[in-house]
């Protein structure tokens, strides 16, 4: 038997928008949005904000060359970035950190590691290197390029009070994280070398007045992991017509179409456990097969900003808290784009969020873009056993939009299944503080996003099928016991975490301005 279930019915009307844009064309798209999602707020005050914010940050930009600011002590400023009010700030851009403390560390792929990596005339290649070397308090400057850990194994260690900033250009005479790319990107040789290791790994604690900085390092992940390659013809691959790849591989799937890549292995992107100031900008997190980002905290202010997630499983971001007591866990999670975070399997039953609100972790998430979550792009689903600490969870939702998800939060109800909650519908959601949440109707956004990758998702469907045999040998054998009869089901879908084009991710900084990841 089988029941074709159209993604149309199981994720809501917010996907016809999108499935009517590429079925008309553009012309009639912006039109269709208006139709079906409500015009977001005026935003004059915002963009005000913003341009004051932009202009203060391109005057410290000039202030002096980039090879003397390093990178920037944030901790300073945490306070004075996000209040409870949620009013916006800009992320830092170009300039790295120009209060930097401590000693400066240059790497470049054209390097040594016999050179002392002390200035731009005598960098090491290897980033491993400068964070074993590295004091805390130094600032570790990476020029464009792949950089792939020690021997090539796939990923780095952060055990100090450390600043990693990528973005340089070849002789670090100028920083544009968007342009000079510096990332770690794994492939198929990697899969013996890195096991479950994340593509950073953070083990830092001792004082929460220190920082860990990364700005401006990517890690995309979409080379190593395993897919189906990419057969539009193939049901079995899960093609859309100009995609990369076929579906994403789990562990234990094994489907009769040709594979691409390496193996399905839990791998995040970056992951740890920290205690302090943790601050990740100008980052570009993709296709990662076991979460986003997953950072335990042991207690901290952290500031997660102006990156973007794309093609994430399981969840994009998710800080856990490590503390026994309330509000000693604070996240600013704002100036995100955090697109197609997939469930944990193509059944697409669960997981699949933006960002999480985990017990005992205050967070401020204002001024993001969610689209395209498999599920939601916020859970609200996890509240502590101890509802006196629970109770003193600080959440505020700020002046986001939301796009194309299947929800824009998940909450339970009283049946323990899940409450599907659209933005509009907000302040009707108890322990959150909310305004300004609306949803995205820019049409000049949705043409930043790989027009494939979109176009496939806009139109995913889930085909199941069933069989059941009563005289087959095994469950005649089976009545004879009294054990029960056994059948088989196939579940296929259109598209699932297909490997989304890491440069494309770039453009989705400054795609809307004011509002998700920015360009300064």
């Amino acid at each position: 038997m089988k029941n074709r279930i159209s993604i149309l019915k199981l994720f809501g009307i917010a996907f016809l928008g999108a499935s009517l844009m590429f079925s008309t064309g553009p012309s009639a798209s912006a039109q269709i949005l208006n139709d079906i999602t409500r015009r977001a707020k005026n935003a004059a005050e915002t963009k005000i904000k913003m341009g004051a914010d932009r202009a203060v940050h391109n005057t410290l930009d000039k202030a002096g060359k980039a090879v003397e600011k390093g990178a920037k002590n944030a901790a300073d400023n945490a306070s004075a970035k996000k209040s409870s009010s949620s009013s916006s700030s800009v992320p830092e851009g170009r300039s790295s950190a120009s209060n930097a403390k401590g000693g400066s560390w240059y790497v470049s792929s054209a390097g040594s590691n016999k050179n002392d990596g002390r200035s731009p005339e005598t960098p090491l290649k290897n980033v491993q290197k400068a964070l074993d070397e590295a004091k805390e308090g130094d600032v570790i400057m990476v020029a464009e390029g792949n950089y792939t850990g020690t021997l090539d194994q796939g990923f780095i260690d952060i055990t100090k009070y450390v600043s990693l900033v990528g973005g340089y250009n070849e002789d670090f005479s100028e920083r544009d994280p968007y342009v000079y790319k510096t990332y770690i990107q794994t492939n198929p040789s990697h899969v013996s070398k890195n096991g479950s290791k994340a593509g950073i790994n953070i083990e830092v604690s001792g004082s929460r007045a220190k920082t860990v900085l990364i700005d401006g390092f990517s890690v995309d992940m979409g080379e190593q992991a395993l897919y189906c390659a990419a057969d539009p013809t193939d049901p079995v691959s899960g093609t859309p017509e100009g995609c990369l790849t076929g579906r994403k591989l789990m562990v234990g799937e094994s489907p009769s179409s040709a594979k691409v890549g390496g193996a399905a292995q839990e791998r995040r992107g970056i992951h740890g456990h920290v205690e302090g100031h943790l601050v990740i900008r100008n980052c570009v997190i993709a296709n990662a097969y076991f979460y986003g980002i997953q950072v335990m905290s042991k207690g901290g202010k952290w500031e997660i900003y102006n990156n973007v997630f794309v093609a994430n499983n399981f969840a994009s971001c998710q800080i856990d808290s490590m503390t026994k007591d309330a509000n000693e866990c604070y996240v600013d999670f704002h100036h995100n784009t955090v697109l197609f975070s997939w469930c944990r399997d193509k059944v697409m039953e669960d997981m699949g969020y933006g960002y999480r609100f985990m017990s005992r972790v205050d967070s401020d998430v204002h001024d993001n873009i969610f689209g395209c979550s498999n599920l939601g792009a916020i859970d609200f689903a996890h509240h502590d056993s101890n509802k006196e600490v629970d109770a003193k969870r600080k959440l505020n939702v700020v002046d986001n939009q939301f796009f194309m998800n299947v929800a824009d939060m998940i909450i339970p109800s009283q049946s323990f299944m899940w409450l599907h909650v659209r933005c509009d519908e907000f302040e009707d959601v108890e322990g959150i503080n909310e305004s300004g949440n609306v949803e995205l109707t820019d049409e000049s956004f949705v043409e930043k996003i790989s027009q494939p990758y979109l176009k496939g998702f806009a139109n995913i469907s889930v085909v199941a099928s069933s069989s059941y045999n009563a005289n087959s040998a095994a469950n005649q054998v089976r009545r004879a016991f009294g054990v029960n009869q056994q059948g088989s089901e196939t579940i296929r879908v259109s598209m699932f975490a297909n490997k989304y084009p890491f440069e494309e991710a770039y453009n989705l900084f400054g795609a809307l301005d004011g509002c998700g990841a920015q360009i300064l």
